[in-house]
């Protein structure tokens, strides 16, 4: 078997098309296409745009043969096999809505996976639901209770009977596709997103963002129910016609270098990834380097969460070797609710670090430009361009007023790509879109003009004593000590005793020794003290205990949970009458542990 195509003589087109079924039309008059290949790095799977109509077409009608009628939601598990694009793709030739869900990536329970399937399940109301053979247990388990029509695997689709007839192509302002967010385990969050809002954003992607060319080939590992896998290396390959090398998520987990071995291979010139993915990388190729020729790598894209310089400049002095060059660093901004992005740095620059005073930004909120060599304390913070033409933005202070430049404040964007609701949650569509199209986007950073950084997640913000502490800014801090390692660390607020809100810092720690890991904590509380003047709660815990998303991102505000619920069962335990003990004592303790 040949990987598809890098090039070939279908003119190129960037996005232009009224749906998404146009752009598959278009596409399957060339000879580029989708290659998935396994974690050894064999190609097991080609599948050119021009087979990908023919099955999608087919595939179609067979889910029409079904009885689905156009608006109904299919929910795909979104293993990243041609199985999932086979029925992705046909739900937009007869306005059908897929809903990707989430793979199971090793990490936690068979029983929590299967809630956390049915939960998506019942939040997307959907009327079929398809996955890899490998995933029929979980699934079948997961839809029990639901009023689904249908059940089966994309192995078995073909078996399905086929419609004689087909319903003509949606309207522009037809739904899509919904696109769970981030982290919506408990109460998921389906955005709506129309063919026209996609179309849209691909456009100014391909155009503005990574200025797509002919020669361009896409290789990634990002899952396909996250927006930038989803839409930046599925849809964007396609409606620009490019070839795309897929290795799945969890083959990236447990062997990284074959991602950087398909970009050398292929010559692959486009790939992205959150910082944790590039630090994966670091940390196992600490040697071996030049086995890899990524000379070819024009734009190693980072964003999807906190963007962390230290891991991407590790990484690219690890690969340096390689041909990489660190000028291939591309910052952005987006997510789901914008369809995928929001803003794009400028190529070929790398990273623009913006450092700042970090006593005016605690007391302040202001991000004045600081020289390390003359203020005490700095933060520093990635810049990530300029948002895109198709936005209007604000930045607002806690009455809702503008605020101008180096200001921090609330996010809010509008625009033609911003999506049309949350499904089924009419109020939680009203406390993040207005009637006038301003989405709040629940970050918080700072506009230069037109150039937006981004310092946090509103809801991540640590108050103590009137400072705003980012909590990026003591996870870095706790990282830097030896025993740790980047990821091994998050911060939150959790209420004290008194009620308010105390910082808390929960690091994996690998030593097993009591006194050594008391006195990485003690260490550790007494470097936040000094850096930040505030008083707060180390604990360690055990290595693979911070909670990741859906998409393999750390969680912030599941380890708060996870941090209250151990709260409280030590308490309990103390409390239990058979103890030694007495409530006053348990009291002490909670104090202690909530900071």
């Amino acid at each position: 078997m040949m990987p598809t195509p890098t090039q070939h003589r279908l003119p190129m087109r960037h996005g232009d098309f009224s749906r998404l079924a146009d752009a598959l039309d278009y596409a399957a008059q060339g000879e580029t296409g989708f290659n998935f290949y396994n974690g050894r790095g064999d190609l097991v799977a080609p599948l050119s745009y021009r087979e990908l109509r023919t099955r999608a077409l087919a595939t179609a009608r067979r889910l029409i043969g079904l009885g689905l009628e156009p608006g109904d939601r299919v929910a795909l598990v979104a293993d990243t096999v041609p199985g999932f694009m086979d029925c992705f793709w046909a739900c937009q030739y007869v306005g059908l809505v897929p809903v990707p869900l989430p793979v199971t990536v090793g990490l936690g329970s068979r029983d929590a996976y299967i809630r956390q399937l049915s939960g998506l399940l019942g939040g997307c109301d959907a009327a079929a639901a398809f996955a890899p053979e490998d995933f029929m247990a979980f699934l079948e388990k997961a839809a029990e209770g639901h009023p689904l029509r249908h059940i089966g695997s994309f192995e078995t689709l073909q078996d399905l009977p086929e419609a004689n007839t087909l319903p003509p192509l949606p309207e522009v302002s037809a739904t899509a596709y919904l696109q769970f967010t981030s982290g919506s385990t408990q109460f998921p969050r389906g955005v709506i997103i129309t063919q026209a809002q996609v179309m849209q954003n691909l456009t100014s992607i391909l155009r503005l963002g990574v200025q797509m060319r002919e020669d361009d080939r896409l290789v990634s590992w990002l899952p396909l129910y996250h927006d930038m896998g989803l839409v930046g290396f599925m849809l964007a390959a396609l409606t620009s016609q490019r070839s795309v090398d897929y290795l799945a998520t969890r083959d990236f987990a447990m062997r990284p270098r074959q991602w950087l071995s398909l970009i050398s291979r292929n010559r692959g010139t486009i790939a992205f990834s959150p910082s944790f993915g590039y630090e994966l990388c670091a940390r196992r190729i600490r040697h071996g380097a030049t086995d890899f020729d990524l000379s070819s790598w024009r734009i190693a894209g980072a964003g999807a969460e906190t963007i962390r310089p230290t891991s991407l400049n590790r990484f690219a002095e690890t690969l340096a070797p390689a041909g990489f060059d660190s000028r291939a660093f591309l910052a952005c901004y987006g997510m789901a609710e914008c369809s995928l992005a929001i803003s794009f740095a400028p190529l070929d620059t790398g990273l623009e670090i913006d450092t700042v005073d970090a006593e005016k930004l605690a007391t302040q909120q202001i991000a004045e430009p600081a020289d390390a060599q003359q203020v005490e304390r700095t933060n520093t913070f990635v810049d990530c361009g300029e948002v895109l033409p198709e936005y209007d933005f604000e930045i607002l202070d806690g009455e809702g007023r503008p605020l101008g430049d180096r200001r921090v404040g609330a996010i809010k964007v509008r625009g033609p790509s911003v999506m049309s609701g949350y499904f089924g949650s009419p109020e939680q569509t009203r406390k993040s879109l207005s009637d006038d199209g301003w989405l709040d986007t629940g970050d918080l950073g700072y506009r230069i003009g037109r150039r937006i950084v981004i310092t946090g997640r509103a809801k991540d913000l640590i108050i103590v004593n009137g400072r705003n502490i980012w909590p990026q800014d003591l996870e870095w801090l706790a990282e830097q000590q030896p025993e740790l390692r980047p990821g091994d660390a998050l911060a939150f607020a959790a209420p004290s005793a008194v009620g308010s809100d105390a910082a808390v810092v929960v690091v994996q720690c690998r030593a097993r020794e009591a006194e050594a890991r008391n006195a990485l904590i003690k260490r550790l509380e007494g470097l936040i003290r000094r850096e930040f003047g505030v008083e707060c709660l180390v604990e360690a815990v055990a290595p693979h205990t911070l909670p990741r998303t859906s998409s393999g991102k750390l969680s912030r505000a599941g380890a708060r949970r996870d941090y209250i619920a151990r709260l409280q069962e030590r308490v309990h335990e103390r409390r239990r009458p058979a103890d030694v003990g007495s409530t006053a004592d348990a009291d002490h303790d909670s104090d202690r542990q909530a900071g």
